[in-house]
């Protein structure tokens, strides 16, 4: 699913610390949210594009 510059972010759940999930609905309430998509980790692109 390709998500576009403007697009509302699909919901999706991802493990957290001790034992528990994060939701992105958790945080719909919250002003703002920065979500960072990136290609594939502990690559030398993904670390030249975070630091764009």
């Amino acid at each position: 699913m390709a998500v576009k510059v403007g697009d509302i972010a699909p919901d999706f759940t991802l493990p957290a610390q001790n034992d528990s999930t994060v939701s992105l609905k958790d945080f719909r309430s919250q002003k703002a949210v920065v979500l960072y998509f990136y290609p594939k980790d502990d690559t030398p692109g993904c670390t030249a594009e975070s630091k764009i």
